[in-house]
């Protein structure tokens, strides 16, 4: 799987995540698929045109990140590790 791929799936993934857990869902809706290295995807939370820097929620992140996972195997049927 490529960075190309995942982003096409991505609104699939997220409503799988919403679907799972409406909090995790809004822990990772504003992500930016920044980069895929391997298996490891890199997420971006920096959007410019909503808030000054970036979202600091890494807490709930790491919380549901399990999550995020599990609804990108069962879509993709990829296993991918989110690093950020």
């Amino acid at each position: 799987m490529n960075l190309a791929e995942l982003k096409a799936s991505w609104n699939e993934i997220l409503d799988e995540l919403e679907n799972e857990d409406r909090i995790a869902w809004l822990t990772f809706f504003d992500a930016r698929l920044a980069n895929l290295f391997g298996n490891q995807l890199e997420l971006d939370f920096a959007d410019p045109e909503k808030f000054d820097g970036k979202h600091d929620y890494r807490d709930a992140r790491s919380k549901f990140a399990p999550l995020l996972m599990a609804a990108i195997e069962k879509i993709t049927g990829g296993k991918i590790e989110v690093i950020r």
